[in-house]
């Protein structure tokens, strides 16, 4: 059979091993095919091919449950369950998504952008099926990584104590997450993943039972505990630390070895209550490229599959925001050793990896645990010294509470710095930039402020770092710079709250707030091939709003417009729509932003022209609601 055929994964029950190890590699060459051409993740889906062959092959699919931690492992599952003939058009505008979403396919029980949250839904559903009298099998498949969240344990705690309910949670331990893990748990499972010990003891222990007079092949029951109990005393005892967590345990096994996994499986699925099994596994098993730069191959742009190099790139870009920001507080972080940066898992996608090389002591990687990354700031800056926290604006959400009662309600200076605000393109509504503003504006004894340009992000750097009244957060987008230039050191303060006009007109007053102050400026270009001349300021601080300028603008102008890379809904706009409402300021006011939908995965550029975000749409929009003229400027980038 080929995996082309392949519509349901019922159907790998009826193949034998040889026919499983075929499938096997027909995965992993479309899977490297795809991300060659297209772009995506590539280590994670590679190392757990042979897990979702054998845990599949041994479930009824048609009515069992499978929930993925993250979402971008699971590739190999969109595979086996009908996605084959569209998965070139991964993480593509209306093609098949790079993470599990309910509404793209019926196996895809649990959508999944972040981790640590399968065992909680897992769990949640198999407490369900019990209420309803159902009687249906639930598994969740969670990467060690994931462990390193709380949420993960405290799933794990709760399962541990409902003996009857019965669940499968099944650990893909690679000793990855993106970069390598961090933390005890990740130190105590290396102690014992593939350990030849466990393996070698649990074999000769097996040999030598079966030669006990009258035994034969068959364990009793009682032998097959000795053996188990006698091969956790040979090795560090994470089994026994599970089992005492009140689940069965099994591991661990080879990940790539199909027969020993289904065997183990099927096993595991006989088991009354929750079941652990350990799975050790290679991140980017299949590919060598990928097996020996397991960080670097965690994601890829496209590239050759015989070198394994991204295709090179067209005329020079700017620097990222994200290079921008590490090269930039490195430097500071020389200068003053009271500075410390602070990431969840995700040193490579902040760029605090460039901290982390250049000054180890200053650097702290939590793993994927983003509440406690920010109530750690909040203890260093107790005690003075100065925490930059690193996350994506959308990961930053699961620390709300944390920003709220840990940082702002005690006052302390903590700096936020949000990478990906705003749109990210293919990794779609789970990892979209969208709530920040309006999730962070409400909050008392918090500065908020975005820069319009990489330059201007330097000076918000030295701003934050050097604030010291309240925490203070920073929000920058995805992709290159403006191509302003930049510079080494000797960077000035910006005044907190206080904005700036870059260009003068009397028809009509544009406010774009960081990433849109550019597209404001070709906007207000277009406007005035128009006849329409407009003044555009940059506000640079959504908290405290600089009214100051912005006020006395309004009031003259009388027709207001904002621009923001969010939502709508509770944003920038509705900041500065507030202030003009409660200084009786009459004006015109249209907020231009993300409305109240979900954006999905697409080119950033294909995104904004949906959302009627491009400068030409701005304009049309802007003429058609205050000067009445025909929309005539169409929808060109």
């Amino acid at each position: 059979m080929h995996l082309s055929e392949i519509t349901h994964p019922n159907q790998l029950k009826g193949l034998d091993l040889r026919q499983l190890e075929e499938i096997a590699r027909q995965i992993r060459e479309k899977h490297l095919q795809t991300v060659a051409a297209s772009g995506g993740h590539l280590g994670p889906g590679l190392g757990v091919v042979e897990l979702t062959i054998a845990l599949y092959a041994t479930l009824d699919l048609d009515k069992d449950k499978v929930i993925w931690d993250v979402g971008h492992q699971a590739y190999p599952h969109k595979l086996l369950t009908g996605r084959f003939k569209d998965f070139h058009t991964l993480r593509q505008k209306d093609g098949v998504a790079g993470y599990l979403k309910r509404s793209e396919n019926r196996f895809d029980h649990f959508g999944a952008g972040h981790a640590s949250t399968s065992i909680s839904a897992a769990l949640g559903m198999a407490l369900a099926r019990d209420a309803k009298g159902e009687d249906f099998k639930t598994v969740a498949i969670i990467g060690d990584g994931a462990l390193t969240g709380g949420m993960a344990l405290e799933a794990i705690n709760h399962a541990g104590h409902l003996p009857h309910t019965n669940l499968l949670v099944v650990l893909n331990d690679n000793e990855m997450s993106i970069s390598p893990n961090v933390g005890a748990i990740s130190r105590y499972l290396n102690k014992v993943r593939l350990n030849p010990a466990v393996q070698n003891l649990a074999d000769n222990l097996e040999e030598q039972f079966k030669h006990l007079p009258f035994l034969g092949d068959a364990l009793t029951p009682e032998m097959e505990r000795m053996k188990e109990g006698m091969k956790r005393l040979a090795v560090p005892k994470v089994g026994a630390v599970i089992e005492e967590l009140g689940f069965k345990y099994f591991g661990p096994i080879d990940g790539h070895n199909l027969q020993e996994l289904m065997d183990t499986f099927k096993q595991a699925h006989k088991v009354q209550g929750p079941v652990f099994v350990h799975v050790a596994t290679v991140k980017g098993k299949g590919y060598d490229l990928a097996e020996k730069d397991q960080v670097g191959y965690h994601a890829q742009s496209p590239f050759n599959l015989a070198t394994g190099k991204a295709y090179p790139p067209g005329k020079p870009k700017p620097p990222s925001y994200s290079k921008v920001f590490a090269h930039t507080l490195t430097k500071l972080a020389e200068a003053n050793p009271k500075i410390i940066g602070i990431t969840a898992a995700m040193a490579t996608g902040t760029g605090l990896d460039k901290l982390q090389a250049k000054l180890p002591k200053q650097y702290i990687d939590v793993g994927i645990a983003e509440q406690h990354a920010v109530t750690l700031a909040a203890g260093m800056a107790c005690e003075g010294l100065r925490p930059v926290v690193a996350i994506y604006s959308t990961f930053l959400q699961r620390a709300y509470d944390q920003i709220i009662h840990d940082v702002c309600i005690q006052k302390l200076p903590v700096f936020f710095c949000m990478d990906r605000a705003g749109i990210v393109g293919a990794d779609g509504p789970t990892h979209q930039g969208m709530y920040d503003i309006a999730y962070l504006r409400c909050i008392p004894n918090l500065v908020i402020m975005a820069p319009k340009d990489e330059a201007e992000l330097q000076r918000m750097l030295v701003t934050g770092v050097n604030y010291t009244k309240s925490a203070i957060a920073m929000r920058y987008p995805r992709g290159n710079g403006q191509g302003v230039p930049l510079m080494e050191e000797g960077w000035e303060e910006l005044e907190i709250g206080k904005g700036e006009i870059l260009r003068s007109g009397d028809d009509v007053l544009l406010v774009g707030y960081g990433s849109m102050v550019y597209p404001a400026l070709q906007t207000a270009e277009i406007l005035s091939e128009h006849g329409v001349e407009a003044t555009v300021v940059n506000a640079r601080f959504v908290k405290p709003l600089d009214m100051d300028l912005i006020g006395p603008l309004a009031q003259r102008i009388g027709k207001v417009v904002t621009l923001e890379e969010g939502c709508i809904m509770g944003g920038f706009g509705s900041a500065v729509a507030e202030a003009l409402l409660d200084r009786n300021i009459l004006a015109g006011v249209k907020r231009l932003g993300v409305p109240d939908i979900l954006v999905d995965h697409a080119e950033p550029k294909e995104s904004f022209a949906d959302l009627g975000l491009t400068p030409a749409q701005m304009a049309d929009a802007i003429l058609a609601s205050f000067f009445h003229q025909q929309a005539v400027i169409g929808a060109g980038i």
